[in-house]
């Protein structure tokens, strides 16, 4: 229902606001305003989207929760689409997502609203057990001797000649 609401309610908003702008500084000047906030939009969303990337890459090799960056990027990209999107509320909107303490806001009302179970790699919080001869240099093994005849001829590839 909310969806439906909001696909009536933007186009409606986003007319009046045409009409209303366009009425003020005239039809010209106000499509200027749009190609313009497209342009921008564009190039701060690069540089915004290259940020949460790295941001994400440094969460998976730092084996951290990657879920804020991977929304953080997600809210860039929703962002853009609303920057190309003609229209000056979609344009507010889209330039407030690109505000990194908007998304952080944005993410905390979403993160109470969701119930996140867990998240962690697998074994991360076993604890493996020791051997009880931590100091020794004995391995145990299981090994099958082959007869010569089953030998591998020539160099293997792991040891030099």
């Amino acid at each position: 229902m909310w969806l439906l609401i909001a696909f009536i309610a933007i186009p409606v908003i986003e007319i009046a606001l045409f009409i209303q702008v366009g009425g003020f500084i005239g039809m010209w000047p106000t499509l200027l305003i749009v190609i313009l906030t497209a342009i921008a939009g564009t190039y701060l969303v690069r540089s915004q989207g290259r940020l949460a990337l790295s941001q994400l890459q440094s969460s998976f090799s730092d084996l951290r929760d990657p879920t804020e960056p991977l929304v953080h990027g997600a809210m860039i990209l929703f962002s853009g689409a609303l920057l190309l999107t003609p229209g000056f509320f979609t344009d507010a909107v889209g330039f407030a997502l690109l505000i990194p303490a908007f998304r952080t806001a944005v993410f905390k009302a979403i993160r109470t609203r969701i119930n996140i179970q867990s998240f962690g790699t697998p074994g991360a919080g076993r604890q493996h057990p020791q051997p009880s001869n931590r100091g020794s240099d004995v391995i145990d093994g299981e090994f099958t001797e082959l007869p010569d005849d089953d030998a591998p001829k020539g160099n293997s590839g792991w040891t030099k000649s």
